[in-house]
């Protein structure tokens, strides 16, 4: 069996939701031990549903695979020496509580575990991070959407913003965490010391206006939303078709005469309104009527594979489920189905190193002994834990 690039590092995850979560199953996916340390009341995605099974949600199941789980009391003295037993050989230990938390329980990261552990590295996602007028406050994925202007570019021109389908600032704000934690063990191995790191839902949320915020840098012009067109790029937007809704993403001079000519219509590429980009942008309105009649009575599976085929990129609007049981999806094995789980499949591939499905995502208290013995602790100490309910086997309500 190949090894995972991540084979050896130790990660302790007292984070909950998604961010958090999402960042340490994906160095779990390569390789990477991880510990998940959820509080007494459990996550709270355990409750995010339906659909529900007996582990909890679907949402929960999505984010936390290849990890086992040990439920603490933190707000226990003892319970910290748990955790410092945990963090002994730890090489990460990722964190969202809300900012100056670790620091009332008195275990923060400068004051008190870089000194015991100084190869430390300490991962914090926040909302809005530890400094400015928003410092400290509590963030979910809208919020950042919302207040980072980043909704207000998202939507119809004539209707109000609209959130993102999926929540993207938490999904990337994971992936910057991933980010942030590989670039921390690469310099350590240089100055063999750890450091903390700062991952906010408010600076990914900023960091994904583009290219909206490059266009304002440059001219001061208000941002507007557009629907699926581009403020950049004619034609890159949806069009409707005999059977369903079709994207087209000409990028180039080139690919918009090329889907001139899959068109039927060669000459439209030479017309002085369409030739260039430039051109193109500024009679968008114009080229989308003309282009919506010749997509009119076109399928758009076919164009998909006929455009496709030629360079020219484009794309059927598919659902979930469609896209989920493609023969693409299927072939790339984003799909993963093993020991009653089933979830999307690991995106990054490597040739030697590949990430690796190990088990499913975890109950509440799932491996509360094993991880503790594994800690050292005897029996006897293992079971004063749970009388003292330092430890949980069930959510406490």
């Amino acid at each position: 069996m190949n090894k995972s690039s991540l084979d050896g590092i130790k990660v302790v995850d007292l984070s909950r939701v998604l961010g958090g979560p999402l960042c340490t199953q994906i160095l779990g996916d390569h390789g990477a031990e991880i510990i998940k340390v959820e509080p007494p009341a459990g996550d709270e995605t355990r409750g995010w549903g339906p659909p529900y099974h007996e582990r909890g949600s679907a949402y929960y199941d999505g984010v936390n695979r290849n990890k086992k789980c040990i439920a603490l009391d933190m707000r226990q003295t003892e319970a910290h020496q748990i955790l410092f037993r945990l963090l002994e050989n730890a090489d990460v230990l990722v964190e969202n509580f809300k900012v100056g938390t670790l620091e009332k329980w008195g275990i923060g990261f400068e004051a008190v575990l870089q000194k015991k552990f100084p190869r430390l590295i300490h991962c914090r996602v926040t909302g809005f991070g530890s400094t400015g007028p928003y410092a400290g406050f509590p963030g979910y994925d809208a919020v950042a959407q919302a207040t980072s202007g980043l909704m207000s570019i998202n939507g119809d021109a004539d209707r109000p913003p609209v959130r993102m389908g999926v929540p993207i600032v938490d999904l990337t704000t994971g992936m910057n965490s991933v980010i942030a934690v590989l670039l921390a063990l690469y310099e350590r191995e240089k100055s063999g010391l750890g450091q903390s790191l700062e991952i906010s839902l408010y600076d990914t949320a900023v960091s994904l206006i583009h290219p909206q915020a490059a266009n304002w840098f440059l001219d001061g012009k208000p941002q507007k939303r557009m629907g699926s067109a581009h403020p950049n790029i004619t034609p890159y937007d949806l069009f409707p078709t005999a059977n369903g809704d079709l994207f087209l993403g000409i990028g180039n001079d080139r690919q918009f005469a090329g889907l001139c000519k899959e068109l039927g219509q060669e000459e439209l590429a030479q017309d002085p309104r369409f030739v260039t980009n430039a051109e193109r942008a500024k009679n968008r309105a114009v080229l989308r009527d003309i282009l919506v009649d010749l997509l009119a009575d076109k399928d758009s599976n076919e164009m998909t594979l006929q455009l496709m085929k030629k360079g020219i990129p484009a794309g059927a609007v598919q659902t979930v489920q469609d896209a989920l049981q493609h023969p693409q999806t299927i072939a790339r094995e984003m799909v993963i189905e093993s020991d009653g789980y089933r979830g999307t499949g690991i995106p990054i591939k490597l040739s030697r190193t590949p990430g690796a499905f190990k088990c499913r995502p975890p109950q509440y208290g799932e491996n509360n002994t094993d991880i503790l013995v594994d800690a050292g602790y005897s029996a006897e100490e293992i079971q004063r834990f749970k009388d003292m309910q330092i430890t949980l086997e069930k959510p406490r309500k």
